[in-house]
């Protein structure tokens, strides 16, 4: 996943504007000014200005921000105080290198209000989001602005732009259109107080959920509860004493452990436990939050013109419009509901031969899954993660593809401050020797991690700023107890391969402009690079490189590469009808009117799923919507079916590798070319075209998934 905090929403900084007076627009300006002692005060002197996390404290962000806001304010106001005719390079320019400090403090503060948060950090958060949704609509509602910005916009073919510059154009004019520019001024009064309470909602959304998850943990007194689990997972779960064992919960629906828990009671207690994390009736009760969140997004689409949210935010995207988006959710489902009903089949005539004497639920499916897919292709997960130690399926897998594909080569510092003891720093050198930039890879789970895989910057790609990209990827995997090896299973690694996808195109970003750099692309476009990775996973000569047992150094046999290969479509009825499930309640959620009324989020749940022919018992939504941080705190709102319409781009494209010989140096800086540098510079379906020579076709997904021969 791409992850976009609340505070990353945004581009620039806060502004205040008086609403008091039509004719006159005042700004004004933060007092607080940023001591020198501030370590955000500069640039970092370190390379790639990656961050002095040795130096950096809680209490440096809010002066930094406030220092950041009048910094921005005066880049601002001497734009719109310039009495010359408006033009690119007066207005565009300025605008584009304005807020570097607070671009500086926002992405640290994102980097660890996400994946190393705290109290202070998460109180910093709540109080903040409304000002940014105050300042995002200072920019983009202010009408002096946005006259200069529709003045170079309705010219824009007589300047003589470069490709890249003319988008810039676009990109901003659009953006202004999008956020209200053109509404009357009663009307942008109240579009800015719902920006503010939605902004508000989302951030306390996101705490609400990092505490329902770590309060939900499964906790357990006795160690045979948690019979078939591994030794090493025992370990890892028990308390200093073994006198309690913990399981975390994930961001999912479903639970990694309940795959092998062997006692019914507590998989039936762990799932219960994650399906209502969020819906206790406590203060983590997010219930109301989103009913809110949801009634507000539809008024802000009304104020703006649209029938709902989804039709606003689609504007932009590949896709366009909800009916595009419902049409291509449609053609999946029926091949996919059958399939899944198979699916269950087979289970429950399992559980009729072992006479268990119950009716399959949800969870049940993954532990009664894995002994179908044991049976049927002899494959077993504990035989798997031997051959899967963390750091060497990262640098001999993911890596290793970079490597053979695009020349990349990487070298881990020792010497680049760390913000969490087991994170750790790469060097990412080009082919003809120059480093492009700096990799952070942070990988095991911890309580005050948000939940989930996800890549971003820390310092974003820039020609203009003359900056290039510090990344990092986050996942939450299992730590192992002291002096065990950190194995992982399959999954694990398609996950490291996708966010290093991420990672990649943002790491061969090739922009002058920030604004259109790297990942900062459509939704429905920018998760295609990161599923395309992943087919590196189990592609031979890559497979080969990586997967080795962890303690004698001995490659995987080629029996058990084929059991996995062989059972890569097994379950994939379930696992698309999830996800399709996720994706079908955003669109609900998103495409209600302004005149709905929400007053229960269950009862609105189940009825969506119900109309979107999903609403399978034993089979729920990846995401539950009281616990669907996508939608609701990352940026994913009418959004989260990108993940499917990507998958749709990136098997289509595999399929032109293979046939243009697979795995090679040129077919990789093809990619790198066509699609991976060129950040939001084009069309992307131009984009998509010119790389495969036609449109994207559905039918490499679904036999992909097996839902076709």
């Amino acid at each position: 996943m791409k992850h976009l905090p609340v505070f990353a929403l945004f581009a620039v900084v806060i502004l205040t504007t008086s609403c008091k007076d039509k004719e006159q627009k005042k700004i004004v300006e933060p007092e607080r000014e940023l001591s020198t002692s501030n370590p955000f005060f500069n640039p970092s002197t370190l390379p790639f200005q990656a961050p002095n996390f040795d130096e950096i404290k809680s209490t440096d962000f809010l002066p930094a921000m406030d220092a950041g806001m009048h910094e921005q304010l005066a880049e601002i106001r001497t734009i719109l105080e310039d009495s010359e005719i408006p033009t690119f390079e007066n207005t565009f320019i300025p605008l584009e290198q304005s807020g570097q400090l607070l671009s500086r403090v926002r992405n640290v503060f994102n980097l660890l209000s996400g994946a190393n948060t705290n109290p202070e950090l998460q109180a910093i958060e709540e109080a903040l989001a409304p000002k940014f949704a105050e300042h995002q609509d200072a920019i983009y509602l202010n009408p002096e602005l946005f006259k200069r910005v529709k003045s170079i916009y309705e010219s824009r073919e007589s300047l003589q732009l470069d490709l890249e510059s003319k988008h810039l154009v676009e990109y901003y004019y659009q953006r202004f259109v999008l956020a209200g520019a053109n509404l009357k001024e009663a009307d942008k009064i109240k579009l800015r107080a719902l920006n503010a309470e939605v902004a508000s909602l989302s951030a306390k959304f996101t705490n609400q959920l990092l505490a329902a998850a770590k309060a939900g943990a499964l906790v357990v007194d006795h160690k045979e509860a948690l019979a078939g689990l591994s030794d090493a997972e025992i370990n890892a779960a028990a308390n200093e004493s073994h006198t309690e064992w913990t399981l975390p919960l994930q961001n999912t629906t479903q639970q990694p452990s309940l795959q092998n828990l062997t006692n019914r009671e507590t998989r039936e207690k762990l799932f219960n436990n994650s399906w209502t994390r969020a819906s206790k009736n406590d203060e983590n009760d997010t219930r109301k939050t989103i009913e809110r969140i949801a009634v507000i997004r539809a008024e802000q689409a009304s104020i703006l013109g649209y029938e709902n949210y989804a039709a606003w935010k689609l504007q932009n995207q590949m896709a366009k419009t909800p009916e595009a988006v419902q049409d291509f959710l449609d053609q999946l489902v029926p091949a996919t509901v059958a399939k899944v009903n198979v699916e269950a089949a087979d289970i429950q005539a399992l559980i009729d031969e072992q006479k268990s004497g119950f009716k399959l639920e949800a969870w049940d499916w993954n532990f009664y899954a894995e002994q179908v897919r044991k049976a049927r292709y002899d494959l077993d997960d504990s035989q798997i993660k031997p051959y899967f130690e963390l750091y060497n399926v990262l640098e001999n897998g993911v890596f290793y593809a970079a490597n053979q594909l695009y020349g990349l080569t990487f070298k881990e510092r020792k010497d680049i401050p760390v913000y969490q003891e087991d994170v750790r720093v790469y060097d990412v050198i080009d082919k003809d020797g120059t480093q492009i930039g700096l990799f952070y890879g942070d990988y095991f789970k911890r309580d005050n991690k948000s939940g989930g895989a996800w890549m971003s910057n820390i310092v974003d790609q820039s020609k203009l700023l003359g900056t290039q990209p510090v990344i990092y990827n986050v996942c939450n995997f299992t730590k192992p107890a002291d002096g065990e090896a950190a194995l992982v299973s399959f999954d694990d690694v398609v996950t490291m391969f996708h966010e290093f996808g991420h990672a990649l195109h943002g790491f061969f970003a090739n922009q002058e402009y920030v604004s259109l750099s790297g990942t900062n692309t459509p939704r429905d476009f920018v998760e295609f690079p990161s599923q395309f990775n992943e087919h590196w996973a189990l592609y031979p000569t890559i497979l080969n490189n990586y997967a080795k047992h962890y303690k004698t150094g001995e490659p995987m046999p080629q029996a058990l590469i084929d059991k996995i290969k062989k059972a890569s479509t097994f379950n994939q009825g379930y696992a698309l009808t999830e996800v399709l499930a996720a994706a079908s309640l955003d669109m609900q959620w998103h495409t209600i009117s302004k005149d709905e009324k929400i007053d229960d989020a269950n009862a609105f749940e189940k009825e969506a799923l119900k109309r979107t022919h999903l609403d399978l018992s034993a089979v729920p939504p990846r995401y539950r919507s009281t616990y669907f941080l996508h939608i609701w705190g990352n940026g994913y709102a009418a959004g989260y079916y990108a993940y499917l319409w990507t998958e749709m781009l990136d098997h289509d494209a595999f399929a032109w590798f293979e046939n243009n010989g697979g795995l090679t140096p040129e077919n990789g800086q093809r990619f790198r070319d066509m699609i991976l540098s060129r950040g939001n510079t084009a069309e992307f379906g131009k984009l998509y075209r010119d790389f495969t020579g036609q449109d994207p076709k559905i039918e490499h997904m679904l036999k992909n998934r097996g839902l076709t021969k």
